[in-house]
């Protein structure tokens, strides 16, 4: 304390005792209004008039009372950055998940070839969404359509984009390109995963995001202008954004393909290609569940945010909510995938539960953090079905999709988007979505129709959307012959032929030789020109 504030008199300190209870009053009005900085001129008015230096007295404990505020501030950055990286973590983590289930999923013979295309989602994905992604999603400001800044990273961190936003953002972005790796494995060229993962989780992923995610997406519920119907989309974690783009990207590339050869017999009928390792499709779908904890609690992005000021209700308890209804979603669909599946097929298939389980937690992720833990149980129910019937309907067109993806993260995404539009409630969409009373909310919970004609535009614009990218992406790579291998190469297996060997070594060098057993290199077919 300087001279002048050390002037102050025993009988000034008694009249600040006599004067607590005022001055509980107003700093208590301060703490509930968090805009509001302390002020020396009024706090001084509480010393009365015959304080020697109120002034100084009150510019010293406002000094103070200043800077606690500074700390509680810095706190609740660290805080709230901390929790978005260890979401991202998790998040991320389900590369590995997605590994393990891919491989558990094809043949011994794809086996290296599919992790390979895993790690390299990342890889690439990692340098596209770091030059062009994140710009294009959320570059602000910008126009409704695209964003315009950030290319990469320039001007980062500001007050609304860190560095640990882009990381959780970019663990997003591979993980729609890893659903489509899915749909197109066993028979798909090397050239052609680095081609599409690259357009896709710089440009066409990006895009979608921006649209549904960002404060100056044309659809988005977090845009401060005019919302789409009145309310915007409510798309919380993806069902459209990712597992949509993903599945239909997908879809796209593995119709434009056909199907593995063997997949149908002469008569048209399905033969079923089983994956090699069903121990390899658990681990990865426990790793998948682990990572969506990160995926869906995660994307409040923020966790130290009060609703009511003082009270033991806020986002951190919204947090905990959502992870319950991803887990009850989940849940709901491996059951209901179990015993539909015992009545159709006459047994207990552990893959049918493990993707079951997955299109439970697809569907969820739209409306996870606005639905209650009962109406999460409804959700899974469904997707079950709608995964199922979807599965029955590529059958009989002769889809061929080895890991499902395609009807997994596509069909239950649309189901996931209809449902929240249905089954959102009133409280939780002001509280997730603050600053616009009145917004709509789900049909069923008394709504109106304002939300779902909204989501009914989502799904429409996201089939467009891919459509107009990914398919004509595909069909140019299958036309130039740089989608699918050849015949040869796929009857042996692209781990001997691409990769330089099979992913599982039955037999070491030296017994291989001792039986007469040597592995032959078949070279990949090449075209030569007349």
């Amino acid at each position: 304390m300087n001279e002048e504030k050390s002037n102050i008199s025993v009988s000034s300190l008694y009249k600040l005792v006599a004067n607590l209870e005022f001055l509980h009053t107003y700093f208590l009005s301060l703490a509930k209004m968090a805009s509001q900085s302390c002020s020396a001129a009024q706090l001084a008015s509480f010393f009365g008039p015959n304080t020697t230096n109120a002034t100084g007295a009150a510019d010293y404990i406002c000094s103070q009372f200043s800077g606690v505020s500074d700390r509680f501030t810095d706190t609740s950055f660290a805080v709230d950055s901390t929790y978005l990286l260890f979401s991202a973590y998790l998040v991320f983590s389900m590369q590995l998940g997605f590994a393990m289930l891919c491989a558990g999923s094809v043949r011994a013979k794809n086996t290296m070839n599919i992790m390979l295309t895993n790690v390299l989602d990342a890889a690439a994905g990692g340098l596209f969404y770091y030059m062009f992604g994140y710009a294009f999603a959320f570059g602000a400001p910008s126009n409704g359509f695209i964003g315009k800044h950030y290319f990469g990273l320039k001007n980062i961190p500001t007050s609304s984009s860190d560095y640990s936003s882009f990381l959780y953002q970019w663990a997003f972005a591979i993980a729609a390109a890893g659903i489509t790796s899915g749909s197109i494995a066993e028979r798909t060229q090397f050239v052609a995963y680095l081609i599409y993962s690259s357009f896709l989780t710089g440009f066409v992923y990006p895009v979608v995001s921006h649209w549904f995610w960002s404060p100056d997406g044309w659809a988005s519920a977090f845009n401060t202008g005019d919302l789409l119907f009145g309310s915007g989309v409510i798309d919380f974690a993806g069902s459209g954004v990712v597992h949509m783009v993903g599945g239909l990207a997908g879809l796209y590339g593995a119709l434009i393909e056909g199907p593995r050869i063997g997949r149908f017999d002469h008569g048209g009928r399905a033969v079923v290609l089983r994956g090699h390792s069903a121990s390899l499709v658990v681990l990865g779908t426990f790793l998948l569940w682990f990572g969506w904890y990160g995926f869906n609690p995660g994307s409040f992005n923020r966790i130290l945010v009060p609703y009511v000021s003082g009270n033991y209700y806020g986002q951190w308890s919204a947090v905990g909510r959502t992870a319950v209804t991803t887990t009850l979603a989940g849940c709901t669909a491996a059951l209901t995938t179990l015993f539909v599946k015992r009545i159709l097929s006459g047994h207990w298939n552990v893959t049918d539960v493990c993707n079951g389980l997955l299109g439970g937690f697809a569907a969820i992720t739209a409306g996870c953090s606005v639905v209650e833990p009962w109406a999460a149980i409804i959700c899974g129910f469904v997707a079950a079905l709608v995964l199922i019937g979807c599965n029955k309907l590529a059958e009989k067109v002769k889809f061929d999709d080895p890991l499902e993806a395609a009807q997994l993260h596509g069909g239950c995404g649309a189901w996931g988007v209809i449902f929240t539009a249905l089954f959102a409630t009133e409280d939780y969409v002001n509280q997730v979505y603050p600053g616009k009373p009145g917004r709509p909310y789900g049909l069923f919970m008394g709504g109106g129709g304002r939300l779902l004609a909204a989501h009914i535009i989502q799904i429409l614009v996201i089939i467009g959307w891919v459509s107009a990218t990914m398919g004509p992406l595909f069909f140019i790579l299958h036309k130039l012959k740089l989608l699918r291998i050849s015949e040869d190469d796929e009857l042996a297996g692209m781990d001997l032929t691409r990769h330089g060997g099979f992913a599982y070594a039955y037999e070491d060098d030296e017994d291989a030789h001792k039986h007469g057993i040597q592995m032959r290199r078949i070279e990949p077919t090449s075209i030569t020109p007349n």
